[in-house]
């Protein structure tokens, strides 16, 4: 099954970062806070949202950070998706 976004949306997927302690202790997934850092899944064409014409600035593959509790969570055949505004990207990693 394939997610297709509508209009600004985004589809992204968070990305493993292994984290790791100041001290060396690798931390649990369930003591991590939700990873800010994601990996642009799907992108919806854009068009007029809310009266405004909206180009989209993003495309699949990118690396973006997001804010920390943007966007609607879903999962699909056994994968976590986030799917979030294109104004809910805070920056595009280079």
């Amino acid at each position: 099954m394939n997610i297709r976004p509508l209009l600004d949306r985004v589809v992204i997927k968070a990305t493993e970062v292994e984290e790791t302690t100041q001290s060396g202790f690798i931390l649990t997934t369930a003591s991590q806070e939700k990873p800010q850092f994601s990996e642009v899944v799907a992108v919806g064409p854009g068009g007029i949202v809310d009266g405004k014409e909206i180009a989209m600035l993003v495309k699949v593959g990118d690396k973006v950070i997001t804010g920390k509790y943007a966007g609607t969570e879903v999962k699909v055949d056994g994968e976590e998706y986030t799917i979030v505004r294109q104004n809910d990207i805070l920056a595009v990693i280079e």
